[in-house]
C-alpha cells in the first residue's frame, strides 16, 4: 500500500477580491508535508494574493483555509499562542526583499525572528551564526540592509526567514530581478532544502526554474482560478 502524505497546507474554494476586483475565485489546493509545489500563471492571475493568504496575511472571503489541520482565520490568529506557533512555522520571503529588512545590520536582521519567538539570547546567537555560515554572508554581517545589492538582500532576507527553522518556505517570485550567478545559486540551494526535507511553496515565471525543483506545478488561470 502507498503512504499516505500527511496535509499541510489546504485551501477550500477560497475566494478573494480588492475593492470588488476577484484576485482568488473558488481556489482549492494543497500542499503535503516535504513537497515541493510551483505555483504558475500570468500577472494578475492571483498567486501573490494566494501566498499572502497561505501566510495569514489576508484571509478568505469565503471558502476555508486549513494548516495541519486547524483552520486559520483573523479570529484563530488572534490568539497569541496560536498565531506564534503558526508564524513560527510558516516562513514567506517576499518578492520586495525590502518589505523584510528594517534593521541597522544583517546581523540584527537575522537575529530579530529568533528575539520575537522569545528565545535565549545565547540561542538567537547561535542560530544567527549557523544561517550566517551557511548562506556564506560573513562579509555582510555588520553592513547596512540599505547599502546591500538585489542578490545580498534576497540572502538576507532567506537568512531570516531560516533562522526561524520554519516547517514551511513560502516564496514570491524567489528568482525576479537576480543575475545569473545567483539565480544559479539560490536553485541549488533551494534544491538543498528540499532535499533536507523542507515543504516548498514557490510562485514563478521560470518554467525550467519550477521543472528542476518542484515535484508539482500548479497553473492559475486568468480567471483566478487553478487550472
Amino acid at each position: 500500500m502507498t503512504e499516505e502524505k500527511e496535509k499541510l497546507i489546504e485551501l477550500d474554494r477560497v475566494c478573494f477580491a480588492y475593492d470588488g476586483q476577484i484576485a482568488l475565485r473558488y481556489v482549492s489546493l494543497c500542499v503535503c508535508k516535504r513537497e515541493c509545489v510551483a505555483l504558475m500563471g500570468d500577472n494578475g492571475c492571483g498567486k501573490s494574493t494566494l501566498l499572502k493568504l497561505v501566510n495569514g496575511l489576508i484571509f478568505p472571503e469565503e471558502g476555508r483555509f486549513f494548516f495541519h489541520g486547524r483552520e486559520i482565520t483573523e479570529e484563530t490568529l488572534k490568539d497569541s499562542r496560536f498565531s506564534k506557533w503558526f508564524h513560527q512555522k510558516m516562513g514567506f520571503v517576499f518578492q520586495n526583499s525590502d518589505i523584510q529588512l528594517f534593521c541597522g545590520s544583517v546581523w540584527e536582521e537575522i537575529a530579530f525572528g529568533p528575539r520575537q519567538m522569545g528565545l535565549s539570547e545565547e540561542e538567537v546567537v547561535v542560530r544567527v551564526e549557523d544561517v550566517i555560515s551557511l548562506l556564506k554572508l560573513e562579509k555582510l554581517r555588520d553592513r547596512a540592509p540599505y547599502h546591500l545589492s538585489g542578490g545580498e538582500k534576497r540572502k538576507t532576507a532567506l537568512a531570516c526567514i531560516l533562522s526561524m527553522n520554519p516547517e514551511v518556505l513560502v516564496l514570491d517570485e524567489p528568482l525576479a530581478g537576480l543575475d545569473r550567478r545567483t539565480r544559479e545559486w539560490l536553485t541549488d540551494f533551494l534544491m538543498e532544502l528540499k532535499e533536507a526535507g523542507k515543504t516548498l511553496l514557490i510562485s514563478t515565471h521560470d518554467e525550467e526554474f519550477a521543472r528542476r525543483l518542484a515535484d508539482r506545478l500548479v497553473i492559475m488561470s486568468e480567471e483566478h482560478e487553478i487550472l
